[in-house]
């Protein structure tokens, strides 16, 4: 059935049948609007694609990290207390968790009754010490007194020498009382060492935050009895923030500590990272230590830390280990960076 169309004339009224292209010009139609389709295509991949980076410019995928810092006891003993529970953010100083300290408390006890003692003894002994200083000043003057007489011939040589003994026995008085005091200050000394270092342990029993962090993990709880070195928290430094990536071999052996980078995280792409490479790992990841060719050697990839700047931590804020980014790395100086590791402000 072929379609018709009216025509319509003043005074004339007729109906014609539309005519189908010849098969002869189906074929070069479509090609032409295939061409056409194509060039819009590469048109609209010209206008919108993105611009190229510089072979300076070395780009690697990766995941934020944070170090890891993990929270143990330094004695055996049992927790009395845990402040924090896990994603807590702690501030640097913060307690943590508090160990059972009750023996050591008694132990600080008996340590400052010792020092109060030894505090004793001295003030006592310092009183003695004066009673015998008293008495070999006397003795002094006595038998200064009779060597006068012995030599005028009114006192005998046998008081001169009674006279010498009790001066003898008063300045081996004064001497062993300086020896009591002596002793009562060393032992008043212990004792005060022996209750600062159980202040110590019992301040060591306080477990703290060294850094701000998160807590990644509580390993464990109220009640359990731990032996040294046991493990309570593992923290994450938020001041620590970095990227590990793999280059290949040409430019992991044109990165360098220092060198500048940028980390760009798919969840904030508007803000760019400030950062540097902080280690280049001597040792390939990915193939044998020992290749021959060029070729194994291009496929040679090499672990890059990029750490992220300190001012840029603080003025991002909130970051999460785990987030995906890209790192790119500037090789050479002046090389420019890509739009994408480019802070809106520049």
């Amino acid at each position: 059935m072929t379609h018709q169309t009216r025509l319509e004339m003043p005074g004339i009224s007729t109906t014609a049948p539309l005519r189908p292209l010849p098969r002869r010009l189906m074929r070069p139609i479509a090609i032409l609007l295939l061409i056409l389709a194509a060039a819009g295509a590469g048109a609209a991949w010209w206008l919108t694609r993105p611009p190229a980076i510089s072979a300076n410019i070395a780009v690697a995928n990766g995941r934020l990290e944070m170090d890891e810092i993990d929270i143990q006891t330094k004695f055996a003993g049992r927790i009395a207390a845990v402040m924090f529970d896990e994603g807590a953010v702690v501030r640097a100083g913060d307690v943590l968790a508090q160990m059972d300290v009750s023996d050591l408390q008694a132990e600080l006890a008996r340590a400052q009754d010792d020092v109060a003692q030894a505090d004793h003894a001295v003030a006592v002994a310092r009183t003695d010490l004066d009673q015998a200083k008293s008495v070999q000043t006397l003795a002094e003057a006595e038998i200064a007194r009779t060597s006068t007489l012995v030599a005028h011939g009114f006192a005998t040589r046998e008081l001169l020498d009674q006279r010498q003994q009790q001066l003898n026995a008063a300045i081996a008085a004064t001497r062993g009382v300086e020896s009591r005091i002596n002793a009562a200050i060393a032992a008043g000394e212990s004792a005060r060492h022996a209750a600062q270092l159980i202040e110590i342990n019992i301040a060591d029993n306080t477990l703290r935050a060294p850094r701000d962090a998160i807590i990644q993990y509580r390993l464990a709880n109220v009640g359990e009895v731990l032996a040294v070195g046991g493990k309570v928290f593992t923290l994450l430094d938020v001041n620590y923030v970095y990227m590990d990536v793999f280059l290949p071999t040409r430019q992991a052996g044109r990165t360098t500590s220092g060198t500048e980078g940028r980390v760009v995280l798919d969840a904030r792409p508007e803000r760019p990272l400030e950062s540097h490479v902080s280690f280049v790992a001597s040792e390939n990841q990915f193939t044998p230590k020992m290749v021959e060719t060029a070729t194994e050697r291009d496929k040679l990839m090499f672990r890059v830390r990029v750490r992220i700047d300190a001012d840029a931590l603080s003025a991002a804020g909130g970051l999460q280990a785990g987030e995906p980014g890209i790192a790119y790395l500037r090789l050479e100086k002046d090389a420019p960076w890509p739009k994408a590791a480019m802070s809106p402000t520049r």
